[in-house]
């Protein structure tokens, strides 16, 4: 296929869509009484198991999918991102989030060069002088040992480190090494978030990393400014040299800021800001919290998926088959969100995170080319940890519309819990849910089941399930570090499939910039009005009116700001 032409023209896509017909004739109750069939439909690697029986889908059907595959020149593109080619053309980067997992050993070329030496040249930095501050070797401006950290970033630097943050916390490994330690993280812009951050924090004790490659995001550099501002009240100007690092690429204005360039942690434009979790982004927060040994296996973890991903054959590909998938029950049978639900409170800032790798990569409407897309790409996503959802959103997804899921288990807790005289542990309570689930989604329930049950005739239809809803289920052994490198990098390819597949680029994101563009119009304004009384012009009579609205009901904030901190 040539690079301008849509895959939807292609005759896989259209035998794809022939096919549908042939599934609509069928019901998940039938598909799964094939043992044959369930068992082509499971794959495994490196300890997880993919069970994607329940999906509506016959082997023809992933047949179909592989064809698309070949039309979409999936493999093509595989290696071309793992050949640093600039496949991300609208910026003209490479997209290597796979060289910050990689082997001290490895080879991974961007222009020309091979850009490992310089991924573990930070990772030596990072451990460094995460030891240092774990040990006490580096401390604060009056002497004593910095145990609290706050992550300042936004996106991408915030929701990827905070879901590793949140699934480490009961692990057993990890509390030990973060035994007398703190992280948080503050990303909204929100007075709120940053009363919530610093309250019960002394500056003394606390270290704070700021998180901006370019150093210039208007809500970060705010928040940064912000607990500069706290610190240095505390303890003087100075002593932000000794309590204020940077991820960041721009050393000057990270100088500029008063933050010592030698405590600046690179990265690169080939990490993009969802991607970058296994990065300094990620990995310096983390690495204080948890010790490097710990972050390194994470990333060892997501390391193995990479492997799998560019290696394998497409039927044993747990990404490229999760993204195939994802495409199907988008593009062809219509379904437009996906529930993610893990079987674990450790990963309930999962969801989250997948959220913004998913909508803001495939969130588009035109084709890489600049095509308007004459099918829907992206899904909206969403989740919750079970059992919380089942007790919340589960009724739309078992009686009202089709939302394919996915569940994710883990064989053995991180924190088991056994009670004498109970039927099961808890674990095993939590499982029974996991097991139990995509089946009841799967066979649904008939009137004729129900009248055998004897249900009254004018309850039946309130009672009936139709199943025949589509999900998938992922099994982990675990739920350690390396456990969520896997999960993390098979979502992350997972969605590179998706955008593969769809022909567009999943690695901008030109949809964040408008009202970034309009907000700074905004903030003018908003200047202007209280420092000058000048009255709202430019703007629309509903945007007026609001904006009049809230500049009378805020007259007591002051023209000439004072410094004011939160208090709680």
């Amino acid at each position: 296929m040539a690079s301008s032409t849509l895959i939807s023209e292609s005759e896989a896509w259209k035998n794809l869509k022939a096919h549908v017909g042939d599934i609509d004739k069928t019901h998940l109750r039938d598909l799964m009484s094939d043992a044959a069939r369930c068992k082509s439909l499971m794959v495994e690697y490196d300890g997880l198991l993919l069970d994607y029986s329940r999906q509506r889908a016959t082997l023809d059907t992933i047949g179909k999918l592989f064809k698309l595959a070949e039309a979409a020149n999936l493999k093509e593109k595989i290696n071309r991102m793992f050949n640093g080619e600039h496949i991300n053309s609208t910026e003209n980067r490479a997209v290597l989030h796979v060289a910050l997992r990689a082997s001290r050993d490895a080879t991974i070329q961007s222009n020309g060069k091979n850009v490992v030496p310089d991924v573990w040249k930070v990772l030596d930095k990072i451990q460094e002088f995460s030891e240092r501050v774990r040990n006490g070797s580096w401390v604060g401006a009056t002497g004593k040992p910095l145990k609290d950290v706050v992550a300042i970033g936004i996106g991408g630097s915030f929701l990827g480190p905070l879901f590793v943050h949140t699934a480490l916390q009961t692990d057993p490994e990890a509390i030990k090494s973060a035994e007398g330690r703190q992280l948080r993280f503050l990303a909204n812009v929100d007075p709120i978030d940053v009363a919530r951050n610093i309250t019960g924090l002394s500056p003394e004790t606390t270290l704070v990393v700021v998180v901006s490659k370019t150093f210039t995001t208007a809500e970060t550099m705010l928040n940064a400014r912000t607990l500069r501002e706290w610190i240095s009240a505390a303890l003087g100007p100075s002593a932000v040299a000794k309590h204020m690092v940077a991820v960041s690429t721009n050393l000057p204005l990270v100088e500029k800021f008063g933050i010592d360039p030698n405590n600046a942690f690179a990265f690169w434009d080939w990490v993009g800001g969802r991607y970058s979790v296994c990065s300094a982004v990620g990995v310096l927060p983390l690495s204080l919290q948890y010790g490097f040994s710990v972050v390194e296996k994470f990333l060892k973890g997501a390391s193995s998926i990479d492997q799998h991903f560019y290696s394998s054959p497409s039927e044993k590909n747990i990404p490229v088959l999760l993204g195939l998938l994802s495409v199907w029950n988008v593009s062809f049978l219509g379904h437009a969100a996906r529930a993610i639900l893990p079987y674990s409170q450790a990963l309930e800032k999962f969801a989250p995170h997948i959220q913004q790798v998913s909508m803001e990569s495939n969130g588009k409407g035109v084709s890489i080319d600049g095509i308007p897309l004459p099918y829907e790409a992206g899904e909206i996503d969403f989740g919750e940890p079970g059992t919380n959802g089942q007790h919340s959103f589960y009724q739309l997804i078992h009686q009202g519309r089709v939302i394919p899921c996915d569940f994710i288990g883990v064989v053995k807790s991180q924190q088991p819990v056994y009670l004498k005289g109970e039927v099961v542990s808890n674990h095993d309570e939590l499982m029974s849910n996991f097991f139990a689930q995509p089946d009841a989604l799967a066979y649904g329930k008939t009137p004729e089941q129900l009248r055998k049950e004897n249900v009254p005739e004018h309850l039946i239809s309130h009672k009936t399930f139709s199943g025949n809803r589509p999900s998938l289920s992922i099994l982990l052994p675990s739920l350690n570090a390396y456990n969520i490198g896997q999960l993390l990098a098979i979502y992350e390819h997972r969605i590179a499939v998706e955008g593969f597949i769809w022909g567009i680029n999943s690695f901008d994101q030109w949809g964040v910039e408008l009202g970034k563009s309009l907000a700074t119009q905004v903030r003018k304004q908003l200047n202007a009005s209280r420092t000058k009384g000048e009255s709202i012009e430019g703007f629309n009579h509903s945007t007026t009116t609001l904006m009049k609205r809230y500049l009378e009901a805020s007259s007591d904030v002051p023209s000439d700001l004072p410094t004011l901190l939160p208090r709680i």
